[in-house]
């Protein structure tokens, strides 16, 4: 009889067969297992009654040796809300639309074995995680995980008005359409808010983000500070003020923190032209919010209905994700 300290360390693969080529990855899998002396790998596909949550969490009672996820943005968040503080090694293979998290851990999108080799080869590293507690309107309260990115307001609304079939034909740029159509009705709205033991403050937004991590597709660099390794979110209120008010918010996401921000000499002409009032930015462990009004939420990309108060954390390197061999930890 094989006791558990002889069995062979096993691997379990976490995919969503809508986003992925789910065969093609487990096959990977299966030959790089074998060639490391590993046991057979678990091959656990998501549903629409488990997007990925369940699944996880048994085969980590079943005693994995590392988890590799490869899904959409919200198949990488419900697997790492499971995750978070097991220790067990986790491996976000790109998938999906986004690639949110991988971009962020600046990840090859387009080498998913060298991904997976990582978890045989690589190393782990520590990241943050970041928890939001909703309060409905009837007062019940859920609280979730997410790896890059909370919203309340326009943002969730524009995920919202994003077309799936439009998302599944063109990714990422889907969500500009979203946007598009978000817009016309966009209205502020007043929230409440303190950060980390701070005193309120009020103001009027169209979306408050709680950012974990801050780079999005198309080298747009949402939150220019945000590392996923400082205990700490990052936090953006942003309001379009007047008819050019949008321009102003594009004018500070796309050329100042995305293009400005990554040279000297462009971060001397922010310095010398000052920056718009559009977006406030602060950082805080932990921050709550309050709505006057039922408000739509999301989380890493994914509607999650209405709240009229928001708490958002931080756990500080409660994942250990997996890198390849020699990569670049100093940007994350």
């Amino acid at each position: 009889m094989t006791t558990p300290a002889l069995r062979a360390r096993q691997a379990a693969l976490v995919v969503n067969p809508v986003k992925t080529d789910a065969p093609r990855l487990a096959k990977m899998l299966h030959t790089l297992s074998l060639a490391a002396g590993w046991a057979e790998p678990l091959i656990l596909e998501t549903s629409i009654e488990d997007p990925g949550q369940q699944i996880t969490r048994q085969a980590l009672a079943d005693g994995v040796a590392a988890v590799l996820v490869a899904g959409g943005d919200g198949t990488v968040r419900a697997v790492s809300e499971v995750m978070a503080g097991s220790d067990v090694p986790l491996a976000i293979v790109p998938s999906g639309t986004g690639n949110l998290l991988a971009r962020n851990l600046h990840l090859p999108l387009d080498d998913a074995i060298g991904v997976m080799r990582a978890v045989f080869e690589g190393f782990t590293h520590p990241i943050d995680i970041g928890w939001a507690e909703f309060t409905r309107p009837d007062g019940s309260k859920d609280e979730h995980a997410f790896v890059v990115l909370a919203g309340i307001g326009l943002d969730a609304d524009m995920i919202a008005n994003t077309r799936p079939g439009l998302k599944k034909s063109m990714g990422w740029v889907a969500y500009v359409d979203g946007a598009a159509r978000s817009l016309p009705g966009a209205k502020p709205f007043r929230v409440v808010y303190q950060a980390s033991g701070q005193r309120l403050h009020t103001a009027r937004v169209h979306s408050m983000l709680f950012a974990n991590c801050g780079a999005l597709p198309a080298g747009i660099a949402l939150m220019p500070d945000a590392s996923i390794t400082d205990g700490d979110l990052d936090i953006a209120l942003i309001q379009a003020r007047g008819p050019l008010g949008w321009l102003a918010v594009w004018r500070t996401v796309w050329w100042q923190n995305s293009v400005l921000r990554r040279s000297e000499a462009g971060r001397r002409v922010i310095k010398l032209t000052g920056t718009n009032n559009s977006i406030k930015f602060l950082q805080a462990a932990n921050v709550e919010a309050a709505v006057e009004t039922p408000t739509s939420v999301e989380l890493d990309g994914d509607e999650f209905g209405v709240a009229v108060n928001v708490r958002c954390r931080v756990d500080a390197g409660a994942l250990r994700v997996v890198l390849p061999q020699e990569h670049d930890t100093s940007g994350i």
